[in-house]
């Protein structure tokens, strides 16, 4: 008679996980592939000025659940993808971006446009998931040897890694002092 056991389960503390850290994000990592066969698993703070930029993944699905602070974000095809500003995308049915504040939910299907920014002037927080691992993870780790390795950013590594970790950038990545203060008026 052969015992099958199902493996242990796993319990990351609020301080738990390994962080990379750059002054453009700090990421941890609380459950990856080695964890997870449906999704990787992250802790992000989003700086102020941070603007990902739009981008979309053919194969990934991504979550995110903002935990503290605001964030400018977008998760709809607009009708016209311009190159600039995502911020001033607008989707067929009338969808813009908006300010996304603590316990908002963005759930992201493979294929769909998406972005977040943070434009005021404080850290935001949230948890993000992809499915499936370890792309994401991998990309972060990649990532951050970019963005650590000297003062200038070398744009076309960033630009190498993003296609090879499934990428499509439609608009630029910035990290930008703020235009807005956290008292501004709100899109």
């Amino acid at each position: 008679m052969t015992l099958i056991t199902a493996p242990d389960g796993l319990v990351v503390p609020p301080d738990g996980g390994r962080t990379l850290v750059t002054p453009a994000q700090q990421v941890t990592f609380k459950v990856t592939g080695e964890h997870s066969r449906a999704a990787s698993s992250f802790e992000v703070v989003v700086p102020p000025g941070f603007d990902v930029g739009a981008h979309l993944h053919t194969r990934s699905e991504e979550l995110f659940y903002v935990l503290e602070g605001e964030l400018d974000v977008l998760a709809f095809e607009p009708r016209v993808r311009t190159r600039d500003n995502w911020r001033e995308w607008e989707s067929p049915t009338g969808r813009r971006c908006v300010r996304a504040t603590a316990g908002t939910v963005i759930v992201v299907p493979a294929g769909c446009p998406h972005a977040f920014a943070n434009p005021t002037g404080e850290p935001a927080r949230m948890f993000f998931q992809a499915s499936p691992p370890p792309d994401h993870e991998r990309y972060f780790e990649e990532l951050f040897e970019i963005l650590s390795s000297g003062p200038e950013v070398d744009h076309e590594a960033v630009a190498e890694l993003r296609v090879r970790y499934d990428i499509e950038q439609l608009t630029p990545l910035r990290m930008t002092p703020p235009e807005n203060g956290p008292d501004a008026p709100r899109r």
